[in-house]
């Protein structure tokens, strides 16, 4: 059985390349569109929320290029500076991607029950929480106990 790393990442990539390929008729990635997503959750998003809401999802150079892409497609605009809200034309086009998501996660979930969705993202969402919790507090790194 390979390691979990290794199915994390190719998960991972299997997401992005097919999000970004069944997305690419909308003019979209799958991190433009997550950058709409949070955008749409607040009428007017601070550039800096978007930022740390998707920082496990892309570096920051990547989350500004997508912010900066939104806005040039008409998708968002900046009702003041440092500030995102949806145009009309945005939202109605969030909402016809809405439907082509709603078929890629059926797609992705094909054989897996809603019960095992679940158990996978808790389990990983406490392997990150334990991993965070031991490097974070003044640790570099992870040690090993001595014998």
């Amino acid at each position: 059985m390979k390691p979990i790393g290794y199915w994390l990442n190719r998960t991972d990539k299997a997401l992005t390349r097919s999000m970004n390929g069944m997305l690419e008729e909308f003019g979209l990635t799958r991190i433009a569109w997550q950058v709409l997503n949070v955008i749409h959750g607040t009428p007017e998003t601070a550039d800096t929320e978007v930022l740390s809401s998707l920082a496990a999802n892309a570096d920051t150079a990547t989350l500004a290029e997508a912010i900066d892409t939104v806005l040039a497609d008409g998708w968002a605009h900046r009702p003041a500076p440092g500030l995102l809200t949806l145009t009309p034309g945005g939202r109605r086009r969030l909402t016809d991607v809405a439907a082509r998501v709603d078929a890629f996660r059926e797609v992705s979930m094909a054989g897996i029950s809603l019960e095992e969705y679940h158990t996978a993202v808790r389990v990983l969402e406490r392997m990150s929480n334990n991993l965070e919790k031991a490097t974070g507090a003044g640790r570099s790194a992870l040690s090993v106990p001595s014998p």
